[in-house]
């Protein structure tokens, strides 16, 4: 037979409920972080579980081979990686595959074109996005520049098609690196059947759009394939800067959030000075305090200015 508890002891109980659910309510969620981040509204697309891990393969200063990748992103939680390279990393291609499929890793992404990662897509049943830099095109005139820049895409457009991979125009500065002609390069694709063909962009190559964030992304929103994050500050020195430690990122990501948007975030490395799991625990920790900040502000705790543990 169970004990039932005394009148007394239930009375006890409700009194320290009570006193618990007014202690939150005094001291408010930003003791409780955890309660601040599971509430109504939280800016759910910051999550944790939707980053992905992008140049962490050549500009990694400890030069880690993929098995070390793939457990040092484990260790980070963050499960899928946009996969960057160089000659030297051709011949470990598979092995990348391997161990990302050991690891429970989603190959998120592979930048630009080489046909024997592309063999081993289709060995390996794999549709990563394509991301390609949009490049600048002759022309006197918008339309002309567009024509040639869609000229030039649609190869790798229809072979992306026929791979069952999206292909993500990625912004790398100049007349490509411009929303307005990223929107019209990927339209016109579309136009012409390539409904797979998206954007790729970059906060570390929009330094000098800080101002247009708004309009700008309003233009991009439902083209975007994933959004890239840096701190943001109008130099563009440092280029590459820790998310939350810029003066502008807080109030451009909010402009995300607020717009619904919910795709792939991704956070970067590409500083070859630093270890990569120092860089994505710097950017992964910073979008924690965006997070706390956008739900409610003062609750992120002091800005960030350091690598946090």
């Amino acid at each position: 037979m169970k004990n039932t508890p005394t009148p007394s002891i239930r009375i006890a109980t409700s009194s320290v409920i009570a006193s618990c659910f007014l202690a939150i309510s005094s001291f408010g969620l930003a003791w409780f972080p955890a309660l601040a981040t599971a509430a109504e509204g939280d800016p759910d697309v910051l999550r944790r579980e939707n980053l992905v891990a992008w140049c962490i393969v050549p500009f990694d200063a400890k030069q880690r081979d993929p098995a070390a990748r793939a457990e040092m992103l484990v260790s980070l939680g963050i499960d899928r990686c946009a996969y960057d390279w160089r000659a030297q990393h051709v011949p470990t291609f598979e092995q990348e595959i391997l161990e990302y499929r050991k690891h429970g890793i989603e190959f998120f992404a592979f930048w630009s074109v080489h046909e024997a990662a592309f063999e081993l897509f289709e060995k390996y049943d794999l549709h990563p996005q394509i991301w390609q830099t949009l490049p600048d095109n002759a022309g006197t005139s918008q339309a002309e520049k567009v024509e040639s820049a869609v000229r030039e895409m649609l190869p790798l457009a229809e072979r992306t098609r026929s791979m069952g991979c999206k292909l993500g125009l990625y912004n790398h500065g100049g007349w490509g690196g411009q929303p307005t002609n990223l929107v019209a390069v990927c339209e016109r694709l579309r136009e012409l059947g390539m409904a797979h063909v998206g954007i790729v962009y970059n906060f570390h190559h929009g330094h000098s759009q800080i101002d247009e964030w708004a309009a700008n992304w309003k233009l991009m929103k439902s083209y975007v394939l994933c959004l890239n994050l840096n701190g943001m500050n109008r130099q563009e020195q440092p280029k590459i800067l820790g998310i939350g430690k810029g003066e502008y990122e807080l109030e451009m990501i909010r402009t995300v959030v607020d717009s619904g948007y919910d795709g792939p975030i991704g956070i970067l490395d590409h500083r070859n000075e630093l270890d990569a799991y120092e860089s994505l625990l710097e950017n992964r920790d910073g979008l924690r305090w965006i997070r706390n900040e956008l739900h409610q502000p003062g609750t992120g705790g002091p800005k960030p200015t350091t690598t946090s543990e």
